[in-house]
């Protein structure tokens, strides 16, 4: 419940910017690194960007309610664009930078946006035909000229031009820019935070400046951050969790906001800056433990055995992760130079070597990943939570339990009360309290199908652990399957496991109630895969070539040997096949966020599906494709039907 002492803070982010503007003027807020030299803001300076992009947006007629569209990759500009717009009374839409033409024409119509802003000459190509076809949207600001210089075209402005409207900037302006800040309430809509669409057309879900502030509020609490540390914003901000982070707890801490120069120089940066909080998707840490694999494939054997003993002492020590002080003194005294020859060096090369707060969140992630970070001495924490109702738990205090998503977290804040949560008969939890829901944009109906009563139901299929204080996350309720002889399994539980191999990039479980037992769809990782084959002499033409070399589907069928051994008997994969292509997001295979389109996937690839259960040894199908470039083709190929045993004795 609001006090008048909460009232008297700030309701909103852009009264967030001008309270740091004010009280902090001179801290610097935000780090850009630019053609190999990083520039800083300070909050006076944000204050005025901000200012200027307001006016900026007043001049082309945005008002209070009205919708204002992103998609850049994670920059400076970014930030301020979302904060004028939501200082002018607007509310932001997200959108990830590799958005195709079409996802960004629905979001453009459901979310009637009149501005886009768009980083370069990509975003504004995919942008400019809307304008044809949608007469409210009638600005497009870019702030990359590359390739834009010729581009003359009404409504499409640049940077400087777009601020330039209103320069130089008056009193008068300066005083109604505090004016319309201060009109701002935290029950005020800020953003429309499309969902993934994994089970129909995306739904803009409602986000209030009180929501944002809230969980904002306690993910700093609850992971006890130092103030004025240094964050580096990587995840698009079409994510929920990089508003809490990145845009809102970096007012309301406030943290240092760093951005790489490029998306491929994110360890660079991190390395160069040693950042203390480091949040990557599930995707990204899986990521970083290939590469890690993938090194040691090119390693002389003497650095094997090296890398491995000090992995191996990291394990011991910190078993349960940080908490090395009841270990053994041989296991403590040794770790001491595993530290100094391994695991620091380690730390250093994927740029976690100043990493105290190290989190992931938005899937799930295998107990492995946990295992082998906090082998090196970083201890990745999960945040749990969904854009819709906000944060409800987190990994907590100085020992994680990877098995689990977290503690929840049922502290009230400032703007919302604590959460209260229960799991329905289904096993579906459910919760209320908190930020709350507050409905999908232009779809009540849809709103209501997501409440029992006054409780939001998630759709996540859940467990309690120790202490009934953490849960342990299961699968969507509707993934959770059974096959024909009755025998219930989780697909998700599966696939997180897999995909801790090394050689193994994205994988979907298949069996329902009509099959008998499971298989999987094999996505295999090109990259590591490719140095593989050059350490034991497999030769290969394309990823095609390589994903159906017997070799490699031999090294597949070990993998998921390893999984199967920990699984019942009912739920151990019997066959599988390499794909040769890989999932793609632009061919709608996957989500912006990398979920698997399961219905989409199993209808696409149902041959092989089909071969499996059928038994037979190759399959020949054919796949229409998208290449870069745009061009529109078909691939085909003899897939290899592969089968994996809990024994030693792999078949092919």
């Amino acid at each position: 419940m609001m006090t008048e002492e909460n009232l008297q803070q700030p309701q909103t982010l852009p009264q967030w910017l001008l309270h740091n503007a004010k009280n902090r003027s001179q801290e610097v807020a935000q780090r850009y690194k630019r053609d190999g030299v990083w520039q800083e803001f300070t909050w006076l300076d944000v204050r005025n960007q901000v200012l200027q992009l307001t006016l900026g947006l007043r001049a082309r007629g945005v008002t209070r309610g009205q919708t204002i569209v992103l998609i850049s990759e994670n920059r400076p500009e970014l930030y301020w664009a979302e904060w004028a717009a939501l200082a002018i009374g607007a509310k932001v839409v997200a959108l990830y930078p590799d958005a195709i033409e079409s996802e960004i024409e629905y979001v453009v119509e459901d979310s009637q946006a009149i501005c886009v802003f768009a980083e370069d000459q990509e975003q504004v190509d995919k942008v400019l035909p809307l304008m044809a076809r949608h007469s409210d949207l009638g600005t497009v600001v870019w702030w990359e000229s590359g390739g834009l210089w010729s581009y003359r075209y009404e409504g499409l402005l640049g940077w400087d031009e777009f601020k330039s409207l209103v320069q130089p900037v008056h009193a008068k302006d300066e005083e109604w820019f505090e004016q319309v800040v201060a009109q701002g309430k935290s029950q005020d809509i800020a953003l429309l935070m499309y969902t993934s669409g994994t089970t129909g057309s995306p739904k803009g879900v409602i986000t209030t400046h009180g929501s944002l502030l809230h969980n904002a509020s306690l993910i700093g609490k609850t992971l006890q951050l130092s103030e004025a540390c240094d964050y580096l914003s990587y995840i698009p901000l079409s994510w929920a969790t990089e508003q809490w982070v990145g845009v809102t707890l970096g007012l309301l801490h406030p943290m240092r906001v760093n951005f790489a120069e490029r998306p491929d120089q994110i360890q660079v940066a991190i390395r160069e800056l040693a950042c203390e909080v480091v949040f990557f998707g599930p995707r990204q840490w899986e990521s970083l433990a290939a590469g890690v694999h993938a090194r040691m494939l090119d390693a002389a054997q003497w650095r094997k055995k090296i890398v491995n003993w000090g992995l191996r002492i990291g394990r011991l020590a910190r078993a349960d992760q940080m908490d090395t002080i009841k270990r053994h003194w041989w296991v403590r005294f040794q770790l001491f130079f595993a530290d100094a020859l391994v695991l620091r060096p380690l730390r250093d090369q994927l740029g976690l070597k100043g990493a105290k707060t190290a989190f992931t969140g938005g899937a799930a992630v295998s107990p492995d990943i946990f295992r082998l970070f906090a082998s090196m001495g970083v201890m990745l924490r999960n945040v749990y939570g969904c854009s819709e109702f906000g944060l409800i738990s987190v990994h907590q205090g100085k020992q994680v339990n990877a098995e689990t998503i977290g503690q929840l977290v049922l502290m009230p804040s400032a703007w919302a009360p604590s959460l209260q949560w229960r799991v329905s008969q289904e096993g579906g939890l459910e919760v209320s309290g908190g930020a709350g829901f507050s409905g999908y944009w232009g779809k009540p109906e849809k709103s209501a199908e997501k409440l029992n009563g006054e409780w939001f139901q998630t759709g996540d299929a859940v467990g309690m652990g120790p202490g009934r204080t953490e849960l342990i996350y299961y699968d969507r309720v509707e993934h959770m399957s059974s096959l024909k002889g009755g025998h219930q399994f989780s697909k998700q539980f599966i696939e997180v496991r897999l995909r801790f191999s090394p050689y193994i990039k994205e994988v979907m479980v298949v069996g329902d109630a009509s099959r008998e037992h499971i298989t999987a769809l094999i996505n295999i990782d090109g990259e590591v895969f490719g140095h593989w084959a050059e350490q034991n002499g497999v030769s290969f033409t394309t990823f095609t070539d390589l994903s159906q070399r017997p070799e490699v589907l031999a090294q597949v069928a070990s993998e998921i040997a390893v999984v199967n051994r920990t699984l019942p008997e009912s739920a151990r994969l019997r066959h599988f096949v390499n794909l040769p292509k890989e999932l793609d997001a632009d061919e709608g295979e996957l989500t912006r966020t990398r979920k698997l389109k399961r219905d989409f996937i199993e209808n696409r690839y149902s041959a092989l599906i089909e071969a499996m259960y059928a038994n037979k040894a190759h399959e020949l199908i054919e796949i229409p494709v998208r290449y870069q470039d745009g061009r529109a083709g078909t691939l085909c190929a003899t897939v290899t039907v592969g089968r994996a045993s809990t024994q030693s004795d792999l078949e092919i």
